[in-house]
């Protein structure tokens, strides 16, 4: 539902437009009617707004529903190969995640939250392409907490006033004092582990990308508890990850 008044001064129109796109995200397709009576707005509007995105291309109708359409696609491109870290990580990717045999992503953050820029399974374990461009909050995740750590303190302050701490499972640090201890842990041994605190029964470990002073995003490695204990974590995994993160490092540089 729209509300009659926009948040934050935003121009209302812009803010029912945002909020339509949304619902189509998140409907993976919706009729009409189904929209307008979803969003409590007057199917005439909702048919408008419609139109005008078509004929740009960021929505398509098949078999009566409408879709987010491939326009998108070209925008996320555009944005991902943009980050200067993508362009610097990609050709390490691969070769971290055959070196280790487990998943290996890279991550960035964008007003509070951290995104999934790529990644690779080399074990086919999971799909890829479902988590690359999802959101995660910050603090459950080892890249989160990794980029956190080396973040300004009241910018990490702003961040947990806006988003929380939510619980993901019964390991996730709610607590912001606690939180704020194993931060500066991180920040002196160069490295934030993820123990079953995003996910039941899944590890990693992380480090951070940094460019002239600012941490512009992490590199990470994950794997089920089983193969991916602490102790590798903290030996084999950080060492290799540090080894790229220095590499990359230099190309950000140069």
């Amino acid at each position: 539902m729209v509300s009659d008044s926009s948040k934050g001064g935003g121009v209302k129109s812009d803010e029912t437009l945002c909020a339509l796109l949304e619902e189509i995200r998140e409907s993976d397709g919706i009729r009409l009617t189904e929209l307008a009576n979803n969003m409590s707005l007057a199917k005439s509007s909702v048919h408008n707004h419609l139109s005008t995105m078509r004929s740009h291309g960021f929505v398509v109708k098949r078999n009566g529903e409408y879709h987010l359409g491939l326009e998108f696609f070209k925008y996320g491109q555009y944005t991902r190969n943009a980050q200067e870290i993508y362009s610097a990580a990609f050709p390490v990717l691969d070769d971290i995640a055959a070196e280790t045999g487990e998943t290996t992503w890279l991550m960035t953050h964008e007003n509070g939250r951290l995104m999934y820029l790529d990644g690779r399974d080399p074990n086919n374990e999971i799909n890829i392409n479902i988590l690359i461009g999802s959101w995660e909050h910050m603090h459950a995740n080892s890249g989160g907490k990794v980029i956190l750590a080396h973040l300004p303190k009241g910018e990490v302050d702003e961040i947990i006033e806006h988003h929380g701490l939510p619980k993901m499972t019964d390991k996730t640090i709610t607590d912001r004092k606690t939180l704020k201890k194993e931060l500066k842990q991180i920040r002196e041994q160069g490295y934030a582990l993820n123990l079953g605190e995003g996910l039941r029964e899944m590890h990693a470990v992380a480090v951070p990308l940094i460019s002239q002073d600012t941490v512009e995003g992490a590199l990470a490695v994950a794997g089920p508890t089983y193969r991916v204990s602490r102790e590798r974590c903290e030996g084999e995994l950080f060492e290799r990850l540090r080894a790229a993160a220095d590499d990359i490092g230099l190309s950000l540089i140069y």
